[in-house]
């Protein structure tokens, strides 16, 4: 039996940042972030600023991405809802309110929950289980027995990610935890754990490799000694996504969970191979025989289409072709791809192709011009999602649909949850970027999504008594059904949106514009208050800009209108917040040079100095002189020149320019480099010297108070390792100091200087929103009014002296600034 870690914080208040002699950086260990846990609280407890206060302005329309959600059977209007990022959220009137529950805990971020309803209790795995880029690590379980009042923590602080928790039906002692393990290293404490005494002790009853978690559990519930359980082979690196292998499989348990075997072997029916993925699995309750299974297929389709002569060419035409043949194309319909592909008008049908005919570019270069990580996302032709079922306990599959599901695209990762209706064993519910049924044991299926729901789905529950009546999960929160999906409505009143970037204007009053995961741009106005009440008050302050994931953003503040905002990997645009048309912002190479790399969330800067100036970072500079109407790439390659791999890296990730000197430009990199530019853009100076290796720069930011000062923040996120990193430099980066040791471990997002007192500085972390009075000496919590929610941005508001704090899952909160610079006077 494997105890509970317990370890006392006066033997760990020194180690919380550890080895800064910064050697590659490694995985934090559980001690570290136990104890950075405690250093936070410390750091509250004894904070001057326990009273600073902070308003939620929202916005909650578009909500944020729910990962699970727990319905009581015997009055379906109650139920809880976990938010990836937001925390755990509790109605009792059907979703038309909800009440958040788990705010001041040592996690925030929720994999699992489970319910039993007869003693009241809520069981919580920490750590979403979706291997997003934004999916963050979890330390093991909590439980309550009084509604979310209290929380005890029943540790497996390694388990990072937590895929699925199942209670046994009758012992409330009796509980099983699907462990998937860290998501950018391996580590062995993966697999299956099980607890007989409520969670004081563990057991780990299945485990497979340092590589390979389980990630979906299933339980007969007439059979409490049967179980099924999904293993899943997926390893992640800042480069490279490895999301299906030879070890994903289906496992089953007949002495409730002690032994497993697997039963998906070859001969099973069921699908075996390297490129096996995600598994998602059910149990029909009225027919336990029954074994249903979504599987993440990464082998490609075979190619059935039949070519059409008379068709226009599609980007594949040009991937495989030789001289001979590009030669051959027709100039009609070259000239009419080149042009709805936005390419320049120097490069059409005979201009490109005498670039063939004189080999100054390679055949397929139209090709490897447009292929880029958008087009990999979508337009690589797996097989994707298939279900397969089982009639006999899993003795055999067979693959029930009939047609291909078009459900998954290549990112089946984030998706594979399937259920079942509790009284109809042919009646099925599958997730992915719809939400389908299936009313024939899975051969057919018929999308329910509708104007009214949000994409990527998370799961469903059926009613058991009315198994018409669905609640959902889905990226854009809650929705609710009484009919098969003919028609929802929204339960999305909690302001839990996952703001990437925020900025502000100057309006009277201001506004906040910012982009959140999978929902857009959207901005309001700094007075907005969040209500459960917008519906029926008036028309909602928030408005929306744009779609897919909403990427950083820019303001004209000369006539707070003029946004430049986007989506993933750097399509952005500028557009008029009242109308108007506006213009795309993509910089491409020159035909037939090597493409740029774009980070998910490509960094654009507009000059304080000049407005008309936007600043653009792939792994290269660019700049516009004019509001974006012309790009020019000024620089190499700024960083360490990528890395073989599915995920672009060897990308910028910031850019920040000096407010004292125009010119004086920053950027940092996704590998680890900062730059400098004295003039400009024209010649890049690196100055990483002596820094940690290798690690994403989330922040590089010159001082408003000296032009050689500089200030930057580094994050080991996608390394597992969760030490905090602050550094100032007062030689345009030449050297470095270390700035903030006894901040706790946690990745740091973003640093901003006080605009009224240069000693006092700001960051954000994973923790929250840290300040310093003696410029990063030391730092004290201001969250103590805040939930435990990842802060990605910070925003000072100078008109009206206000912080603007923005959350990866509670949206926005503001406060003033005045209580702030008042304490350190009195100081």
């Amino acid at each position: 039996m494997m105890k509970n870690i317990v370890i006392k914080f006066t033997a760990l208040v020194f180690c919380i940042n550890v080895n800064y002699a910064f050697a590659q950086p490694k995985p934090s260990t559980p001690a570290e972030l136990i104890a950075g846990q405690q250093k936070r609280k410390l750091l509250e407890e004894n904070s001057l600023l326990k009273n600073i206060k902070y308003r939620n302005i929202g916005p909650s329309a578009m909500s944020g991405r729910v990962v699970d959600i727990e319905v009581n059977p015997a009055n379906p209007v109650e139920f809880y809802v976990a938010y990836a990022s937001g925390g755990l959220w509790h109605t009792l009137n059907n979703g038309q309110s909800l009440v958040p529950i788990f705010e001041k805990e040592n996690a925030f971020t929720i994999g699992d929950i489970a319910v039993n309803w007869q003693t009241r209790t809520i069981w919580l795995g920490s750590g979403e289980a979706n291997s997003s880029r934004s999916s963050y690590a979890g330390n093991g379980v909590y439980k309550s027995s009084d509604n979310g009042k209290n929380w005890q923590w029943l540790g497996l602080p390694e388990s990072q990610h937590i895929g699925k928790i199942i209670l046994h039906p009758t012992d409330p002692n009796t509980a099983w935890v699907a462990v998937i393990g860290h998501l950018y290293s391996a580590n062995k404490e993966r697999g299956i754990y099980k607890t007989t005494d409520g969670g004081k002790n563990w057991k780990h009853v299945l485990a497979i490799d340092e590589s390979t978690g389980v990630i979906d559990m299933d339980i007969n519930p007439k059979n409490p000694q049967e179980l099924y359980a999904s293993a899943w082979y997926r390893t992640r690196s800042a480069w490279n996504f490895e999301e299906a292998g030879k070890t994903s499989a289906v496992y089953k348990s007949s002495d409730a969970g002690n032994t497993w075997k697997i039963i998906s072997t070859a001969g099973s029916g069921f699908p075996t191979g390297n490129n096996i993925g995600r598994i998602g699995l059910a149990v029909s309750p009225s027919t336990p025989n029954i074994v249903y299974a979504t599987v993440d297929n990464q082998n490609h389709r075979p190619d059935t289409a039949k070519k059409k002569i008379d068709s226009n060419y599609v980007l594949k035409t040009f991937k495989d072709l030789n001289k001979e043949d590009f030669l051959l194309l027709d100039d009609k319909r070259l000239d009419s791809f080149l042009i709805d592909n936005d390419f320049e008008d120097k490069y059409r049908a005979s201009s490109v192709k005498k670039m063939v005919r004189e080999n100054s570019i390679k055949p397929t270069a139209i090709y490897e011009y447009l292929f880029d990580a958008n087009t990999a996302l979508f337009e690589t032709p797996i097989i994707g999602c298939e279900v397969y079922r089982s009639d006999d306990a899993g003795l055999t599959w067979k693959k029930v649909n009939a047609s291909g599901l078009s459900l998954y695209s290549t990112y089946g990762y984030y998706f594979g949850k399937i259920s079942v209706a509790p009284n109809d064993p042919e009646k099925l519910v599958i997730s992915g970027f719809d939400l389908e049924m299936s009313q024939d044991g899975g051969k057919t299926f018929t999308s329910t999504d509708k104007p009214s729901t949000h994409a990527d789905w998370h799961g469903c529950w059926i009613n058991p008594l009315n198994n018409s009546h669905w609640i959902a999960a889905n990226d854009g929160g809650c929705n609710v059904t009484y009919d098969n999906g003919k028609h929802w409505f929204k339960a999305n009143t909690p302001a839990v949106g996952q703001f990437y970037n925020i900025t502000t204007d100057d309006a009277k009053p201001y506004n906040v514009y910012g982009g959140l995961q999978d929902n857009g741009t959207w901005f309001g106005p700094s007075t907005a208050k969040d209500s459960d009440q917008w519906n029926y008050e008036r028309p909602y302050p928030w408005k929306s800009v744009g779609g897919g994931d909403g990427m950083q953003v820019q303001v004209d503040t000369r006539d707070n209108k003029t946004l430049y905002s986007g989506s993933q990997f750097g399509f952005y645009g500028r557009r008029m917040t009242d109308g108007g048309r506006g213009i795309s912002i993509h910089p491409m190479p020159e035909l037939g040079e090597p493409q740029f790399r774009y980070n998910w969330q490509t960094p654009i800067f507009l000059s304080k100095q000049n407005q008309d100036i936007l600043y653009y970072g792939s792994n290269r500079f660019q700049r516009s002189l004019n509001k974006g109407d012309k790009m020019e790439t000024i620089s190499g390659d700024l960083t360490k020149g990528g890395k073989a791999g599915d995920v672009p890296y060897g990308t910028l990730t910031c850019i920040n320019e000096s407010p004292l000197k125009f010119g004086l430009i920053y950027i940092g990199t996704d590998d680890g480099n900062i730059q400098v530019t004295k003039d400009g853009g024209y010649s890049w100076t690196l100055v990483n010297k002596n820094l940690p290796k290798d690690l994403y720069v989330s922040r590089v930011r010159a001082s408003q108070y000296k032009e050689s000062r500089v200030y930057a923040t580094l994050n080991g996120y996608r390394n597992d390792h969760f030490a905090a990193y602050v550094f100032v430099s007062e030689d345009f980066g030449a050297t470095w100091t270390q700035l903030g040791k006894d901040l706790p471990s946690s990745p740091v997002n973003v640093i901003i200087e006080d605009n009224k007192k240069e000693d006092i500085l700001y960051v954000g972390t994973d923790m929250g929103v840290f300040t310093s009075f003696n410029r990063g000496q030391s730092f004290m919590s201001m969250s103590h009014n805040l939930p435990n929610v990842p802060v990605h941005d910070l925003v000072i508001q100078t008109r009206e002296n206000e912080l603007v704090v923005g959350t990866h899952g509670r949206s926005i909160y503001i406060t003033k600034l005045d209580e702030v610079q008042k304490a350190f006077d009195a100081k």
